[in-house]
Order: C-alpha cells, then sequence, then structure tokens
C-alpha cells in the first residue's frame, strides 16, 4: 500500500514514528505537508494537487493535522475522502474534536461523564455561573487550544472576571469549567484504536503547575485502567467518531471524568512511558480496514 502521513513537521517524533512503521510493515511511506496541498474541485473527478502535480495512487492517510491549520487540513483531507482513500481520522471527527464546547456538547449527549462546564459571552452572571459549576476555584479554557495552552485556573471571582473580560476583549471564546480538586494535577491520557484501549499513562504536573501537559513539564508513568475508566474513554472516542485517538480523562470522587478527546495525539510520551508501540498499531488498524494483496506489498 501507499500511505502518507500528512503532517507539516517531517522532524517530529510522532510524524517520524508513523513513517518508520509503515516502511518496516512493508508499505510505501509518503511524507505530504498539508499546507502545500491544492483542493480541486470538479464535477466527478475530486483531486488534490501536491506541489502542482496530482496526488494519485494513495490507499490511506493518517492526518497529524495542528490545532493551527485545522480548517485548511480538515478540507484537505475531506478531499480524501471524496477520492475514495481511507483516512485514519474523518475529517468531521477531527473539526468534532477540535472544538471544546462542540465537543462537550456531543460527549454529554452521548452519556459521557465530563466536569460541570458553562459557555457565556458575558460576565454579569459571573457569580452565579461559578456556582453552577461547584464553585471556587475554577478553570478557564479557550474552546480551541492544545498542550494546556489557553487553560487558566481562578482561584477568586476577581481573578476569574478580569481573565473572562481580557479574554473577551480579545474576541476569544471561552469555557468556564468546574475544578477537580482530588485530580492533584494529574490525569490519564488514554490511546484508543478502533474502539480498543491499546495504552494508557498517568500524567503528572509539576509541583507549580496545575496542568499535566507533558509538554508542560508534566511526567508520565504506565497504568492499567479500571474497567469504567476504559469504558467511559472508548464511549468517549466513539461518541466522537474518533478512531485513532487520545483520550484524557480526570480520576474524580465521582468516577472518571472525560476532559478531552484528541484527534491528532501525540505518540512521544505514550510509547515511551508504557514501552508500547502505538506507530506500529496505527498502521496495523489500516491493513485491517484495507486487506492486503500480494501485489501491494513492495518488492513483490
Amino acid at each position: 500500500m501507499r500511505i502518507a502521513v500528512l503532517s507539516t513537521g517531517p522532524k517530529l517524533y510522532s510524524t517520524k514514528r508513523l513513517l518508520e512503521a509503515i516502511r518496516k510493515r512493508g508499505h510505501e511511506a509518503l511524507l505530504v505537508n498539508h499546507l502545500e496541498c491544492q483542493v480541486l474541485i470538479e464535477e466527478g473527478k475530486p483531486t488534490i494537487l501536491y506541489k502542482n502535480k496530482p496526488l494519485e495512487q494513495i490507499d490511506a492517510v493518517i492526518p497529524r493535522i495542528g490545532a493551527s491549520a485545522t480548517d485548511y487540513g480538515c478540507a484537505v483531507v475531506r478531499q480524501f475522502e471524496m477520492m475514495k482513500v481511507f483516512t485514519a481520522v474523518k475529517s468531521q471527527a477531527i473539526l468534532r474534536s477540535r472544538n471544546k464546547l462542540r465537543s462537550l456538547q456531543v460527549l454529554s449527549k452521548a452519556g459521557v461523564q465530563i466536569p460541570k462546564t458553562v459557555f457565556s459571552n458575558q460576565t454579569k452572571y459571573l457569580e452565579k455561573l461559578i456556582k453552577q459549576v461547584g464553585g471556587l476555584p475554577v478553570i478557564l479554557k479557550f474552546l480551541e487550544g492544545t498542550q494546556g495552552v489557553g487553560v487558566v485556573l481562578a482561584e477568586t471571582t476577581a481573578s476569574a472576571k478580569s481573565t473572562l473580560e481580557a479574554f473577551h476583549g480579545l474576541k476569544t471564546n471561552v469555557l468556564l469549567q468546574e475544578y477537580i480538586a482530588e485530580a492533584n494535577g494529574a490525569d490519564v491520557r488514554a490511546f484508543v484504536i478502533n474502539n480498543r484501549v491499546v495504552a494508557a499513562m498517568k500524567r503528572q504536573g509539576r509541583a507549580d503547575d496545575f496542568r499535566s501537559n507533558l509538554h508542560r513539564g508534566g511526567s508520565a508513568t504506565p497504568i492499567v485502567l479500571t474497567p469504567e475508566e476504559e469504558k467511559a474513554a472508548i464511549l468517549a472516542a466513539k461518541a466522537l467518531g474518533v478512531k485513532v485517538a487520545g483520550v484524557d480523562l480526570i480520576q474524580s470522587k465521582r468516577g472518571p471524568m472525560i476532559m478531552e478527546v484528541n484527534s491528532s495525539p501525540g505518540l512521544r510520551g505514550i510509547e515511551q512511558a508504557t514501552g508500547i508501540n502505538i506507530a506500529d498499531l496505527i498502521v496495523a488498524y489500516i491493513e485491517e480496514k484495507i486487506p492486503l494483496d500480494e501485489g501491494d506489498l513492495i518488492g513483490v
């Protein structure tokens, strides 16, 4: 098979690992920068131009779409779908998961337990809204953001108000969310492939930071999920339609709470913490969905 990794970062760990896994499993690996793709739309013949040439004979793509290029990247993924190319993560699933408000609404409807969350564009009812999510302190989050960027802990009503006003002044929409104190700056990342948890790690933030992101200096250790946690992670990924997902959850007194579902989860932290070859499992998933003929193998 010819499998393309859609990525703008050829030197990124996840990109290199996926390309390596594709080759090791006997396929042809292509690195395609989705920002350099052009979508050609005409009746009955959807086409993608890459470096001014039609990109053809692609069997599958693995999207690695960054938050800053969500719309354009999803347009390219959608064009591959129109060309009947298998995509490890669908364009609609990427869009659905990338917007925190939309994803929480979908998860809530599906019966997934999430922290209490409020979305409002006004601050005049702030004190009542804070009570709605369980009182101080509260978390404020950008609707779109990754690696802990755009996440603020407000410990007083005054700080929550000033933060909201600043964000609103920048025309940025923000979520007000319940703070789970018992998590103590830790969360769990479950890696889900095709509705199955294949690996999980617990991430612990630095002593001076309530965020557990590894990019912000957090540490990670392997963990075995409880049946309840595994069920919650699978249900969350399934609700958003993300077949290759990093599901973040918090271990609370009320049970596992889903924080978000990542459609382009990094591989470095989970592979190094667990020793599991996630990249290989992603390629194996593609093979499962696209049965191989002998003639598809490189060198045959």
